[in-house]
């Protein structure tokens, strides 16, 4: 994980924009009648409140661990991230399925088309700009990954969430703008109602991909497999270290658990073994600052 990534900054992004948004599509959905323009709206007030959680459970987890949670409270954030996952599925996607059925079911013509198609257009504009703002923070945590790669190894679930978010927002905007623009050439409201229910389709979809994500995180990971590496090649580089034997990490929100087991190298006596054990303790969380729990345990066999 990068320290470099700020999932605030790119949480208040979308929240702005999203807020906007949504505002413009409620005014237009009421103005034209539109079905997709309304599954939009809803989209993006579901979008508002799931980046709400979010900064609820990014404050949640920056709790001081007690006596009941000694391992503190990082981990709410991954709660609050699957919470987000089922609004996004039920409040965006399945709401949206249901009323392009609903408008199959009793069509009647979109009315003044232009001005939602021109409502889109400043959606897609603001929904690019909020991306734009959630790329540059997901590229310092990247690396050299793919989007899709870093999509299923990141351990940042806030930051993986407001990216598919945006992704789905975006998807969403651009569909609603071509089923209303094929409704107006066409004449035929049902292009309007095959729009509502492609964005449930994709809103589905994108929350079944972040609920996966978020499970596995919720039941519990490792750091990512390339800081574990790093970490490896940091213990094994010590002289006093001859042989790392196991390294177990456990990643808690923006906190890590590390547990060492390792043989070391000869000590003169009981005192110097651990102030050799201090000195590679130190260097590790010198090296790994978000390493908050360390247990380092020196033996003779794995």
């Amino acid at each position: 994980m990068s320290a470099g990534a700020d999932s605030l900054k790119s949480i208040l992004f979308a929240l702005g924009a999203n807020f906007l948004i949504a505002l413009a599509k409620t005014a237009g959905a009421v103005f034209t009648g539109s079905s997709s323009m309304l599954a939009e709206a809803i989209h993006s007030y579901a979008d508002c409140a799931n980046q709400a959680l979010l900064l609820w459970g990014l404050r949640e987890g920056r709790r001081r661990p007690s006596r009941d949670h000694p391992l503190g409270f990082g981990k709410a954030i991954y709660f609050w991230s699957f919470i987000v996952a089922l609004m996004l599925f039920s409040m965006g996607g399945l709401f949206s399925i249901y009323e392009g059925v609903h408008k199959l079911q009793a069509t009647a013509p979109i009315e003044n088309a232009w001005v939602a198609i021109g409502i889109l257009v400043f959606g897609i504009a603001a929904e690019s700009v909020s991306l734009w703002g959630c790329l540059r923070e997901v590229n310092k945590d990247r690396g050299r990954q793919s989007l899709w790669r870093w999509f299923r190894s990141s351990r940042q679930s806030e930051l993986l969430v407001v990216f598919a978010e945006d992704i789905a927002a975006l998807g969403g905007l651009t569909l609603a703008l071509a089923f209303i623009a094929l409704a107006q050439t066409t004449g035929n409201p049902v292009w309007d109602a095959a729009g509502s229910i492609c964005i449930g389709v994709l809103l589905v979809l994108v929350a079944v991909l972040v609920g996966i994500e978020v499970k596995a995180l919720l039941i519990g990971q490792s750091v990512e497999g390339r800081v574990l590496e790093r970490m490896r090649e940091h213990l094994a580089a010590h002289d006093e270290v001859e042989t790392v034997y196991n390294l177990l990490t456990q990643q808690m929100g923006r906190d890590v658990m590390v547990a060492v087991k390792a043989k070391m190298r000869p000590a003169p006596s009981a005192h110097a073994l651990i102030e050799a054990i201090n000195r590679v303790e130190s260097s590790f969380r010198t090296a790994f600052p978000q390493v908050q729990w360390l247990f380092f345990e020196p033996d003779v066999a794995d």
